[in-house]
C-alpha cells in the first residue's frame, strides 16, 4: 500500500498550505489593522480575512465539473500555481485592494485543494486504509498552521513586524507542492476508467498497489461507473465444488476464482438475509433500540447491518489481511469455544422442511458460519443435506470472484433473462463471531477446493445488478480471461444533471450538505481565524506577562501551542477512523465540543478573576480544537468523497463544497460584528446550539462507511433510498 500512501501524502501538500494560510492571516491581521487603520472598520477587516473564502467559493463552482472533464491531477497543478501567485501578490500589496486581490488568488488555490484532495485520496486508496489516508489533510493542515504560527510568533518579536513577509512566504512551499504534482502524482485510476483509458488506469493501479494482477480492482472500477438501478439483495451458501458431480448436474451455480483451476458452488437461499431485513425493517441493534432508534434513516440501519456483528477491534486487521492464514488457522483458535455448538448442530435432524419461515431466534444467530457435513445452517431457515456438493445445485452460473477490500468479493453470473448478459454480485459475509467469521468468505474464495473439507460452507449476502462490463452474448467463460476489461459505451458518457435526482444520489447529497453546513456553523473557522484576538480579549496575556512577552506575541504563542496539541489528537483519529469508524468518532466527539463551548460561555458570563478567566478560556479553546480535528473536522470531507457514484462524484463534491464555503463565509464575515454586539458568550452560545443539532443529525442520518469499497457504498445508497421511497408510496 506504499504507493497509495505516498500519493496521498503528496496530494495533501495543498492542505498544508491551506493551514499555513489560515494561521498566517490570523496573526498578520493584527498588524494589517494598524497599518490601514481598520480598527473602526470591522467590515473591511472581515473582508480581508474572508476574501480567500470568496475565492474558494467561486472556484469550487467550477472545480467539480471541470475535474470530471480534465482530471484530478491537472486541477491540483493549477491549485499549486495559484498558491504561488497569491503569495507573490500579497508580498507586494501596496494597499488594501491589492491585498484583497492576493487573498482572492490564494483562495482559488485553497478551494481546489480542499475540494479535490479528499476525492483524489478516496479514488486511489484501498478501502481498508481510506479513512486513515483521508485524515492526512487534517493532519498536514494542522501541521501547516503550527509551522506558520511559529514563523509569525518569531516575526512578532521584532521591533517592526512585517505582515507582507508573513503572507508572502507562502510562495516558497507552494513551489514544492507544484513539483510534487507535476513530477510525482499519478492521475486517479477511477477517473481514467471513466474516460475509457483502461491501459493507463491499469498501469497506475499496478504502481499504487505494487502488484501486477489488478484485474479484479479494474473490474470494480468499471462497475462503479453505473448508477446501480434495480439492485436486489440475495443470499448465498458458498462451498467447494466437485467437478465430476457438478458436470453431471445441470441446475447449479458455479463460482470461479480469478485464478484458473479454482471453482466453487453457490446456492441462492430463499428467504430474507440480514441485509434484506435491514433494508426493510432496520438492523437488529435498531430493532431493540427503542423509539429513538426507530426514527433512524433506513440507510443508517442498512449500513449498520454490515458492521454491527463484526468486532470493532478486528475490522481493520481482517480487512487489510482478508486471506491471512486460512479458515482452518482461525478455526483452531475458536475450536474449543464453538465445539459444543458444532456437536449440537451435527445431531440436529437434517430432514426438516426446507421452506419453513425464519424465526426470531434465527435473527440473532450468525449469518456467516462454517457448516460441517450434515450440519444445519443456523440462519438459512432451512435444513440441507450438505454431504454432497450436488445438493447445492440451482439454475444460473456464477463465473468469477475476487476480493475488492473490506471483506467484499466481486462475482459475476448470467442474467436470468436468458440474453447471455452479465450481472455483477457484490458478496459479503453476513454477521460474524470473531476473527474466524470475519475472514471466512475471503478464505473460502482464496483457497483451492482441494484444501477445503467436503461440505464446508459459508453464507453471504449479495447485491445483484446489471454489469457495466462490455461483454455481449456471454457464453460462460470468465470475464477476466486474458485481462480484457472494458466498460460499456453507456457508462463512459459524461455526467448528467438528471442523475442528481436519482434516489441514492439525492439521499447522499442530504448527508453531505447537512454535515458541511453544520460543521461550519459549529464555529470552527470563526474560532480558528480569530483565535489570537479571542484569547487576547480573554486576557491570556496575563498568563505570560511575567515572561516579558507582549499581548500580541502571547496570543500568537498560545495559538501555536494549541495547533501543536491538535497533531496527536489527529493521530488518534487516524488510528480509529478505520477501526471504530466515522460515525463513532462523530457521536463521541460532538458532546465534548458542546461541553467546551458551554465552559467558554460560562467563563465569559460569570464574573471571576482575570487569571481564572484566561485559564478557562485557553483550556476550552484547546479542548475544542483537539476534539474538532478528531471528528467534525476531517469526517465531513471524508464522507463526501465516499458516498457519491464515480460518474457524478466531482459534481456532487462541488455542491457540498459550495455549501461548505458559503457557511464559512457567513461565519467568518459576521464574527467581528457578532463579537462587538453580543460578545464571546453570545457567539459561543450559538455554536453550542449548532453542535447539539449536529449530534442528532449524525445519529439519525449519517451511516457508517468504514472499510467499504466506494462502489459498494453508492450501491447501498441506491438500495436504501429506493426502499425508503417504496415504503413512502405504500
Amino acid at each position: 500500500m506504499r504507493g497509495a500512501v505516498f500519493a496521498a501524502i503528496a496530494a495533501t501538500m495543498g492542505n498544508l498550505l491551506q493551514g499555513w494560510d489560515n494561521a498566517t492571516i490570523a496573526g498578520a491581521v493584527i498588524y494589517i489593522k494598524r497599518e490601514f487603520d481598520l480598527e473602526s472598520q470591522p467590515t473591511l477587516e472581515g473582508l480581508i480575512v474572508a476574501m480567500s473564502l470568496i475565492g474558494a467559493t467561486v472556484i469550487t463552482t467550477f472545480s467539480g465539473p471541470v475535474s470530471d472533464s480534465v482530471g484530478r491531477r491537472p486541477m491540483l497543478i493549477v491549485s499549486s500555481l495559484l498558491y504561488f501567485l497569491g503569495g507573490l501578490v500579497m508580498l507586494w500589496s501596496p494597499n488594501v485592494y491589492v491585498l484583497l486581490m492576493g487573498r482572492l488568488l490564494d483562495g482559488f488555490g485553497v478551494g481546489l485543494a480542499v475540494t479535490l484532495v479528499p476525492v483524489y485520496i478516496s479514488e486511489t486508496a484501498p478501502p481498508e486504509i481510506r479513512g486513515q489516508l483521508n485524515t492526512l489533510p487534517q493532519f498536514t493542515g494542522s501541521g501547516g498552521m503550527f509551522l506558520s504560527y511559529c514563523m509569525v510568533f518569531g516575526m512578532s518579536l521584532m521591533e517592526a513586524p512585517r505582515w507582507r513577509l508573513m503572507l508572502g512566504v507562502l510562495s516558497i512551499p507552494s513551489l514544492l507542492y507544484l513539483a510534487l504534482m507535476v513530477f510525482y502524482l499519478p492521475e486517479s485510476p477511477r477517473w481514467l476508467v471513466s474516460k475509457g483509458k483502461m491501459n493507463e488506469a491499469k498501469k497506475v493501479l499496478q504502481r499504487l498497489r505494487a502488484r501486477e494482477d489488478v484485474n479484479g480492482e479494474m473490474a470494480l472500477l468499471v462497475e462503479g461507473l453505473g448508477t446501480g438501478e434495480n439492485t436486489s439483495i440475495e443470499e448465498y451458501l458458498i462451498g467447494p465444488s466437485n467437478d465430476e458431480e457438478a458436470t453431471a448436474d445441470k441446475d447449479q451455480i458455479k463460482l470461479y476464482s480469478a485464478e484458473q483451476g479454482q471453482s466453487w458452488i453457490a446456492k441462492p437461499v430463499k428467504g430474507q438475509s440480514m441485509l434484506g431485513m435491514a433494508s426493510r425493517y432496520g438492523s437488529m441493534a435498531q430493532q431493540g433500540g427503542g423509539s429513538m432508534a426507530n426514527m433512524m434513516d433506513p440507510l443508517v440501519t442498512l449500513f449498520g447491518s454490515v458492521h454491527e456483528k463484526l468486532p470493532q477491534s478486528g475490522s481493520m486487521r481482517s480487512a487489510i489481511f482478508p486471506n491471512f492464514g486460512s479458515m482452518f488457522n482461525a478455526a483452531a483458535d475458536e475450536n474449543d469455544k464453538h465445539e459444543n455448538w458444532e456437536d449440537e448442530s451435527r445431531d440436529e435432524d437434517s430432514s426438516s422442511d426446507v421452506g419453513r419461515d425464519d424465526s426470531d431466534d434465527n435473527l440473532n444467530s450468525p449469518l456467516l458460519s462454517p457448516h460441517a457435513p450434515g450440519a444445519v445452517p443456523p440462519s438459512s431457515g432451512s435444513t440441507l443435506n450438505l454431504r454432497h456438493p450436488s445438493n447445492l445445485m440451482q439454475s444460473g452460473e456464477l463465473l468469477n470472484s475476487t476480493g475488492i477490500g473490506g471483506g467484499w468479493q466481486l462475482a459475476y453470473k448470467k442474467a436470468t433473462d436468458g440474453k447471455g448478459e452479465l450481472q455483477r454480485v457484490y458478496l459479503h459475509q453476513e454477521g460474524g463471531m470473531g476473527s474466524m467469521r470475519g475472514s471466512m468468505l475471503g478464505s473460502v474464495l482464496s483457497l483451492p477446493p482441494s484444501e477445503m473439507p467436503e461440505g464446508q460452507l459459508v453464507q453471504a449476502a449479495g447485491l445483484v445488478s446489471q454489469s457495466n462490463l462490455k461483454i455481449k452474448d456471454f457464453k460462460g467463460e470468465s470475464p477476466f480471461e486474458g485481462g480484457k476489461i472494458q466498460p460499456s459505451s453507456a457508462v463512459t458518457k459524461g455526467p448528467s444533471w438528471r442523475e442528481l435526482f436519482e434516489p441514492g444520489v439525492k439521499r447522499a447529497l442530504v448527508v453531505g450538505m447537512g454535515l458541511q453546513i453544520l460543521q461550519q456553523f459549529s464555529g470552527i473557522n470563526g474560532v480558528l481565524y480569530y483565535t489570537p484576538q479571542i484569547l487576547q480579549q480573554a486576557g491570556v496575556d496575563v498568563l505570560l506577562s511575567n515572561m516579558g512577552i507582549g499581548s500580541d506575541s502571547a496570543s500568537l504563542l498560545i495559538s501555536g501551542l494549541t495547533t501543536l496539541l491538535m497533531l496527536p489528537s489527529i493521530g488518534i483519529a487516524m488510528r480509529l477512523m478505520d477501526i471504530s469508524g466515522r460515525r463513532f468518532l462523530l457521536l463521541n466527539t460532538l458532546p465534548v465540543l458542546l461541553g467546551s463551548l458551554i465552559i467558554l460561555v460560562l467563563s465569559n458570563v460569570i464574573n471571576m478573576g482575570t487569571v481564572l478567566h484566561a485559564t478557562l478560556s485557553t483550556v476550552s479553546v484547546v479542548v475544542y480544537f483537539c476534539c474538532f480535528v478528531m471528528g467534525f473536522g476531517p469526517i465531513p470531507n471524508i464522507l463526501c468523497s465516499e458516498i457519491f457514484p464515480t460518474r457524478v462524484r466531482g459534481l456532487c463534491i462541488a455542491i457540498c463544497s459550495l455549501t461548505f464555503w458559503f457557511g464559512d463565509i457567513i461565519v467568518t464575515y459576521s464574527l467581528p460584528a457578532l463579537l462587538s454586539s453580543i460578545g464571546l458568550a453570545g457567539v459561543f452560545g450559538i455554536y453550542a446550539i449548532v453542535c447539539s443539532i449536529a449530534w442528532f443529525f449524525v445519529y439519525f442520518k449519517v451511516p457508517e462507511t468504514k472499510g467499504m469499497p466506494l462502489e459498494v457504498i453508492s450501491e447501498f445508497f441506491n438500495v436504501g433510498a429506493r426502499q425508503a421511497e417504496a415504503e413512502k408510496d405504500m
